[in-house]
């Protein structure tokens, strides 16, 4: 069994900043691409960040230059650094991670249950 835990939601106001913690745990033998995706009310859910094993990074358009993601493989933990907040990123943001459990081949999609990030004008 694999858990994807997030920390570091919350409410700011637009311009401020928050960091946004995503710490996996259990059968890991192995985790390849890891990132985040947030879902507004009446939304799709949509991604935001996501980065490779290596470091290689994506972001979405709305976000490039205002956001980081980071990851720390030994602890098989992703960061997302949100700075210059507007109020249309208030959002559910969740981790996602690709993780191969021990005595398997494959790797499988898990989420997280999500951080609620509210920024007011």
């Amino acid at each position: 069994q694999v858990q994807l835990v997030e920390s570091g939601g919350g409410l700011v106001q637009a311009g401020g900043s928050l960091r946004l913690s995503c710490a996996a745990s259990g059968n890991i033998f192995s985790t390849n691409n890891m990132g985040w995706y947030r879902q507004a009310p009446g939304k799709q859910r949509e991604l935001v960040a996501a980065i490779t094993s290596g470091g290689t990074t994506n972001y979405a358009d709305s976000v490039k230059g205002r956001f980081t993601i980071s990851r720390d493989n030994a602890k098989n933990t992703v960061y997302l650094q949100m700075n210059s907040l507007k109020p249309e990123d208030t959002a559910v943001y969740y981790c996602k991670a690709n993780v191969m459990p021990y005595s398997d081949t494959y790797y499988y999609a898990y989420w997280g249950q999500g951080t609620q990030v509210t920024v007011s004008s």
